[in-house]
């Protein structure tokens, strides 16, 4: 089992320095899933983007630390001194490599590159930089991969070999097949540009995909629902269910509505005001701030500071 814990983390805006997260503690392990929420402007997406490593934030203070169990990586025998590790202290690339994901809000668009070859490139990397990161015990590796920094990698979706990396063309069409089925999507996605010409239920169903092919121990999904109607809010919350029931992920769900829990009920609410956790709770919290907004929680947590 996983665990994402922040630590009193605190993150300002890179460029002008404006604060958003003011102190954020919260801890998200391997087959939970827990529901972040509140008003606009709270701080909701920069957490999600700070744990994954977005450049347009810098952590002023705190923690982003990743326990891991050897039970998450059957391959691989993780030394003792990386079993807890600061993601602050990595690369985004890096931090996907020990099962972190990100679901964007608002996913790319890019023409030219095949939603297979670059999911099956984006798997391939990731196992790549798993195995250099555990197998780096003397910092050698770590020094070849700084003079080869600007080489990107090997497969890369535009450049890459479609031979190239340990799961090959015919088996990760396998597995491709398997979860487009598990989310109830057409197999004609696979051939189609990323996300290009895309309905907004589309590429949020895609994250997902993304999600369940690169198997995360922690996924963190920002406000995944917003734009979806009531059939791919269906799909996409069971593909959501499936990565916790069938991978043992833990979920951080971002979002704003109700509406998502009732397909995909949260362990634990946590409501987010002015960069910080004013409030915890169960399931039950949700329906509360359904129905009486988020005044009564400012009111509660001003009145005990």
């Amino acid at each position: 089992m996983a665990r994402l814990e922040l630590r009193n983390l605190h993150a300002q805006v890179a460029e002008g320095g404006e604060k958003i997260l003011d102190g954020v503690d919260l801890e998200v392990r391997s087959g939970e899933i827990h529901a972040l929420m509140g008003p606009n402007g709270s701080g909701k997406s920069t957490t999600a983007k700070v744990i994954a490593g977005h450049p347009a934030y810098e952590v002023t203070d705190g923690e982003v630390l990743v326990h891991l169990d050897e039970e998450e990586f059957e391959d691989i025998e993780i030394p003792e001194d990386m079993r807890t590790v600061n993601l602050l202290d990595l690369e985004p690339n890096e931090r996907a490599a020990l099962g972190v994901f990100l679901g964007f809000q608002y996913p790319a668009e890019i023409e030219g590159v095949t939603m297979v070859n670059f999911l099956r490139t984006a798997l391939n990397a990731k196992l790549e930089e798993r195995e250099e990161l555990f197998e780096d015990d003397e910092g050698e590796e770590a020094e070849a991969d700084a003079d080869d920094e600007d080489a990107g990698y090997d497969t890369s979706p535009m450049e890459g070999d479609v031979e190239e990396g340990d799961v090959g063309v015919a088996e990760f069409q396998e597995i491709m097949a398997e979860k487009m089925d598990q989310l109830d999507m057409d197999t004609e996605f696979a051939q189609r540009y990323l996300n290009a010409g895309f309905s907004g239920g589309e590429k949020k169903q895609n994250e997902v995909l993304q999600a369940a092919i690169l198997e995360p121990s922690i996924a963190v999904l920002d406000e995944i629902d917003s734009g979806l109607d009531i059939d791919r809010l269906q799909d996409v919350s069971n593909g959501i269910n499936a990565l916790r029931d069938e991978q043992g992920a833990g979920i951080l769900q971002i979002t704003h509505y109700q509406r998502i829990l009732d397909y995909v009920e949260p362990d634990h609410v946590h409501v987010m005001l002015d960069g910080k956790i004013a409030k915890s709770g169960g399931a039950e919290l949700a329906h509360q701030l359904e129905d009486e907004g988020y005044d009564w929680v400012r009111e509660e947590a001003y009145e005990t500071a």
